[in-house]
C-alpha cells in the first residue's frame, strides 16, 4: 500500500504541475499533508515537516545568500564581460547560444555545486535569450542536462555518495566512466545544437549590431503626428523583451555599475569559488560572508544596500520557498516509509534470470528512482541492496556503482532537487513547464551514458 501510495503522490504532484493547476510550492505541501493523512499518519506530519526542513535548512540558506551575491555581481556589471564575449562568440545565432549555453553549464559544473552552476549560467544568458526572443525553457534544459552529466565529478556529490555506500574508492568508480561521460556531454552538445537550429528557424539570425543595440522606428501618433521609439528586433518573435524592456545584461548606464571595484569583485568570486571548492567553510558561511562583503564595499551606504536586497527578494523568497516546502514532500516520503517501500518494489520486480544483467538493470532503474527520490535515498537505501543482488550473480559492486551514475542527467530536472528551483527561478520558467521539455531529452542523455558505458565494457 505504502508503494502505490508514494508513487500515487509523486504522480498527482507531477500532473498537477505541469498542467498548471497548482503552483510548485503548494503541491509540495499540500499533496503530501494529504497523502499523509491517506497512510493514516498524520499526527506524525510535524515531526516529518520538522526533520525535512532541519536537513534542508543549510540548502535554503546558501541559496538566500548565493542569489544575493549573484545578483549583486550582476547589479555592479561583473558578468558584463562574460555577456558580450559570450555574445560576439554566438554572433547572435540563437544555434550557437544554445551551445554555448551547454558549454558553460559543463565548464562552470566543475565547481561541483548545481545551484552555483544555474546562477552563473542563467546570470550569463538569460539576457540574451530574452533580448534574441528565444525559448528559455531551451536553456534551462540544456543546463540541467549539462550539469547532470557533469555532476558525476567525485567532488560533485553521486559519486562520493556511491562510494561511501559500497565501501570502494571514488576514483576507482569514476575514471573508468570518464568514456561515457563524455559520450554523454558530446549527447547534450549535440542535442544543444539540434535545438539551437530549432530556435534559429524560429526566431530567425540577427545581426551583432542588432542583439546590442536597439534601433528606433517611426511610428504614427494620431493624424499627422509621429514620434521616434525604440524598437527590439526579436520582440516580436515571442518571448523577446516587453516594450520598453531595456537589455539589462548589456545596459552601460546603469547606476548600480561598478567599474572601478571589478577587479575587487572577479577575486571575491574567485576566492568565494576556490573556498568552496577546497572546502574551506560550509557553502552557506561562505555564501553569506560573500553576500555581506559584497554589499559593505560596493554599496557602502545602507539605502543602496536595502535597494540592492529588495531588487533581488523576489528571487530569495520564491526559490528559498520552494527549497522549505520541498522539505516538506522528502520528509513525508521518508517519514512514512513510503521511499523504501517503492525502492523494495522496484528491486523486487527483477526477474532472477536478469541477476547476471545486474549492472544494465542498476543503470536503467536509476532513471526512474533518482528522479523519485533523492540522491541520499537511492544510493544508501537502494544501491546497496542493487550491489547485493548484483554479487549473488558475480557482477562486481564497483560495476553497480559506475551504472547508478547514469540516471544524474535526468536527476537534475527532479522536483527534489533544490537546485532546479534556482534554475527555474531565476530564468523565470514555469517548473511544469521545463518538466515537460526536459524530461524526454534528459532521459535519452542518461540512456546515452548508460549505453556509451555498456559498448566500452565498463558497466
Amino acid at each position: 500500500m505504502l508503494t502505490i501510495l508514494g508513487f500515487g503522490m509523486i504522480a498527482t504532484f507531477l500532473v498537477l504541475i505541469m498542467l498548471k493547476k497548482m503552483s510548485p510550492i503548494a503541491a509540495l505541501v499540500l499533496i503530501p499533508a494529504l497523502f499523509c493523512v491517506f497512510v493514516g499518519k498524520g499526527a506524525h506530519l510535524g515531526d516529518y515537516v520538522i526533520k525535512g526542513v532541519g536537513s534542508l535548512a543549510p540548502t535554503a540558506a546558501m541559496l538566500m545568500f548565493a542569489i544575493i551575491y549573484f545578483g549583486v555581481m550582476i547589479d555592479v556589471g561583473l558578468f558584463d564581460p562574460v555577456v558580450r564575449g559570450i555574445l560576439r562568440f554566438c554572433k547572435a545565432d540563437p544555434m550557437r547560444v544554445v551551445v554555448g549555453t551547454a558549454l558553460l553549464a559543463a565548464i562552470v559544473s566543475l565547481d561541483g555545486d548545481g545551484s552555483t552552476t544555474f546562477m552563473i549560467t542563467v546570470s550569463a544568458m538569460y539576457p540574451l535569450y530574452k533580448r534574441l526572443g528565444m525559448s528559455l525553457v531551451v536553456m534551462t534544459g540544456v543546463a540541467a542536462m549539462a550539469n547532470g552529466v557533469m555532476n558525476t565529478l567525485p567532488w560533485g556529490g553521486p559519486t562520493a555518495r556511491a562510494a561511501t555506500a559500497l565501501k570502494l574508492d571514488a576514483s576507482d568508480i569514476f575514471v573508468p566512466m570518464i568514456p561515457a561521460l563524455a559520450v554523454g556531454l558530446v549527447a547534450v552538445l549535440v542535442l544543444s545544437y539540434v535545438l539551437g537550429m530549432r530556435e534559429r528557424g524560429r526566431v530567425g539570425h540577427l545581426s551583432i549590431e542588432e542583439v546590442l543595440e536597439p534601433r528606433t522606428e517611426t511610428v504614427l501618433v494620431g493624424a499627422g503626428g509621429s514620434h521616434e521609439t525604440p524598437h527590439h528586433p526579436a520582440g516580436d518573435a515571442g518571448g523577446g523583451p516587453a516594450d520598453g524592456e531595456d537589455f539589462q545584461g548589456l545596459d552601460s548606464a546603469r547606476e548600480t555599475l561598478r567599474p572601478k571595484l571589478y577587479w575587487f569583485n572577479a577575486l571575491l568570486t574567485v576566492a568565494l569559488l576556490t573556498s568552496m571548492i577546497m572546502e574551506w567553510l560550509p557553502i552557506p558561511v561562505l555564501f553569506l560572508i560573500g553576500a555581506a562583503l559584497a554589499l559593505t564595499v560596493n554599496f557602502p551606504h545602507i539605502p543602496d544596500q536595502k535597494a540592492r536586497i529588495a531588487a533581488h527578494a523576489d528571487n530569495v523568497v520564491n526559490v528559498s520557498g520552494m527549497v522549505f516546502a520541498a522539505a516538506v514532500f522528502t520528509g513525508v516520503l521518508n517519514g512514512t516509509g513510503m521511499v523504501k517501500h517503492m525502492a523494495d518494489w522496484l528491486v523486487g520486480v527483477v526477474p532472477d534470470s536478469m541477476g547476471s544483467q545486474m549492472g544494465l538493470v542498476t543503470g536503467v532503474l536509476s532513471l526512474p528512482l533518482t528522479y523519485f527520490m533523492s540522491n541520499d535515498g537511492f544510493y544508501f537505501g537502494v544501491v546497496p541492496v542493487l550491489a547485493e543482488a548484483g554479487a549473488a550473480h558475480g557482477v562486481s559492486s564497483l560495476e553497480i556503482a559506475r551504472a547508478s551514475l547514469a540516471g544524474q542527467a535526468l536527476h537534475m530536472s527532479s522536483p527534489l532537487v533544490p537546485a532546479v528551483y534556482v534554475l527555474v527561478g531565476m530564468a523565470k520558467v514555469e517548473f511544469g513547464d521545463h518538466t515537460r521539455f526536459t524530461v524526454k531529452w534528459a532521459a535519452l542523455t542518461s540512456l546515452v551514458v548508460l549505453g556509451a558505458g555498456i559498448l566500452f565494457g565498463i558497466i
